[in-house]
């Protein structure tokens, strides 16, 4: 159980007429129904519950207050007899009141609506350190590319279209060996390891010191370079 607290609360505890007022005030400025237990939690304090029960009786008893039994509890609203009615120009001015109010939040809420929609504009544009870093990336990037067509600039030799179909000859031509020993090799190695386990096969493999693509040659033999090659193909 934790230790109490030596604090004593702010809240004056009210008594006699003091308190009764209080309750009659609240009361009539809620005009909702409360018991005793409500009544004094909303109070903060101020009336203890035993008080406040006794208080809403008294007044029930004067006619200040409506007293209804729910089960074992009472509730307590104002009684609405001693309610002066509204007059007829107050109720219109409080309709006309309402009406502009009204009006007001509308334009109150497309104007936040509009600082919302610029307020995540603003969030979504790069930062000063941002933009700094972007215009150093950028600022590279053009410098490499720049030095890229210096050779051309200067008046460097461009390859010539036979050199481009020798390399691409060449290319055909070392790829298809390529796939000539790697279809070699597989039929040698299932002849080998076709009475082995799987594990038993994996261990012969490291043992030879085998060594299978690499994900830059799958993604090699998966790119446009290889599709191509028929096209190539047809050249020659």
């Amino acid at each position: 159980m934790p230790p109490k607290s030596d604090k004593k609360s702010d809240v004056k505890v009210l008594k006699g007429q003091d308190a009764e007022n209080a309750v009659l005030e609240y009361m009539q400025k809620m005009n909702r129904p409360y018991g005793a237990a409500d009544l004094a939690a909303n109070l903060k304090g101020a009336i203890p519950k035993t008080q406040a029960a006794k208080i809403l009786t008294a007044l029930a008893e004067k006619g200040s207050l409506v007293s209804k039994a729910y089960g074992k509890s009472n509730f307590y609203v104002v009684n609405q007899a001693n309610i002066p009615d509204v007059p007829a120009d107050q109720i219109t001015a409080l309709e006309t009141e309402i009406k502009q109010i009204t009006e007001e939040n509308k334009i109150l809420g497309v104007e936040t609506k509009a600082a919302s929609a610029e307020l995540a504009k603003i969030k979504s544009t790069p930062t000063d350190t941002e933009l700094a870093t972007q215009i150093s990336e950028l600022t590279q990037t053009i410098e490499n590319i720049d030095a890229q067509l210096q050779p051309l600039r200067a008046g460097a030799p461009l390859i010539s279209e036979q050199d481009i179909e020798q390399v691409d000859a060449d290319w055909v031509k070392w790829r298809n060996e390529w796939v000539r020993r790697k279809k070699v090799y597989k039929d040698l190695f299932l002849m080998i390891a076709d009475s082995m386990t799987k594990q038993e096969a994996t261990a012969l493999e490291e043992d030879l010191g085998i060594e299978h693509d690499t994900n830059e040659h799958i993604a090699l033999e998966t790119s446009s370079l290889v599709a191509d090659m028929s096209k190539l193909k047809r050249k020659r």
